[in-house]
């Protein structure tokens, strides 16, 4: 199978990081305020379903409109019911690809996010299904 994800389902583990309760509209807080921190735990925001939660590295340039780049990291819940729109993780022929999901008048199309790249339409007699549902984006700042 060619693949352009790496599949990593997840490990229940508590990573928890401080959270700082403050107004922060797109700068620091000053030094001199005073921030209540407390603990949350990351899973707990980005995995509402763990036993059908994975983890998927992209590879490739075709969703970079949608703001998923060549090295995000990907969070995919297989319990949750593509809609229209939804970006999704399909397997077609043994593919493995993430795509937006697009239904309109009974045809599916399976559209990139880069205009370089054509759209797919899954044809009678073609291997194929959605795999799940992307739900959250995480990239390396730095």
């Amino acid at each position: 199978m060619k693949t352009y994800l790496d599949l990593i389902p997840l490990v229940e583990t508590s990573a928890s990081v401080g959270l700082i309760v403050c107004k922060t509209p797109a700068g620091f807080p000053s030094p001199a305020q005073d921030m209540a921190v407390n603990r949350i735990d990351i899973g707990e925001i980005l995995v509402k379903h763990p036993t059908s939660t994975f983890y998927l590295c992209v590879k490739g340039h075709s969703m970079k409109e949608a703001g998923i780049d060549d090295g995000d990291h990907l969070i995919v819940d297989r319990s949750l019911t593509a809609k229209h729109n939804s970006i999704v993780i399909a397997e077609i022929d043994g593919d493995v690809t993430v795509k937006r999901l697009h239904k309109k008048n009974g045809v599916i199309r399976l559209k990139a996010a880069n205009l370089t790249y054509p759209d797919i339409v899954p044809v009678p007699g073609q291997e194929w299904m959605i795999w799940g549902v992307v739900t959250h984006v995480i990239k390396d700042m730095l």
